[in-house]
């Protein structure tokens, strides 16, 4: 099985930014521990702040891979172009936040992705991660 995990923007930061929100631990470390507990499946992983470029990365991967696990962070709430995105590819896709959207501010409750995804998880930490590779196993 081959997955692919897309983060947005500012998720690059995590580890140092918005700690009692986002958690101590940056996301290629945390990669790595991902990587090792799910070791038959080939992961991987792209970032990027600009959303052009999360577009190009899911059409890219979106007819070949298994799935994609996307956090697409404030694009989750402004993009059209990633949600339109998604509804033009083959692979199924989780939506997954590190943290509650519906606990924060209210323009977070809006999702531009949630309605051409197989699934959204949030909540979780990290740990949003874990769930939505599994799902992929179930």
């Amino acid at each position: 099985m081959k997955l692919q995990i897309i983060n947005g923007p500012n998720l690059n930061l995590l580890g140092t930014r918005e700690k009692n929100i986002y958690g101590n631990q940056n996301f290629n470390e945390y990669f790595k521990n991902l990587k090792s507990n799910f070791k038959s499946i080939d992961l991987h992983y792209f970032q990027s702040n600009i959303e052009g470029e999360l577009i190009d990365k899911i059409q890219q991967v979106g007819f070949d891979f298994d799935g994609i696990i996307i956090n697409a962070a404030a694009y989750t709430h402004t993009s059209v172009g990633i949600g339109d995105a998604i509804r033009s590819i083959s692979s199924p896709v989780i939506e997954v936040h590190i943290s509650n959207t519906y606990s924060r501010e209210e323009y977070r409750h809006k999702s531009f992705l949630s309605a051409h995804v197989k699934g959204i998880i949030l909540g979780f930490g990290l740990k949003s991660y874990d769930l939505a590779i599994s799902s992929f196993l179930d």
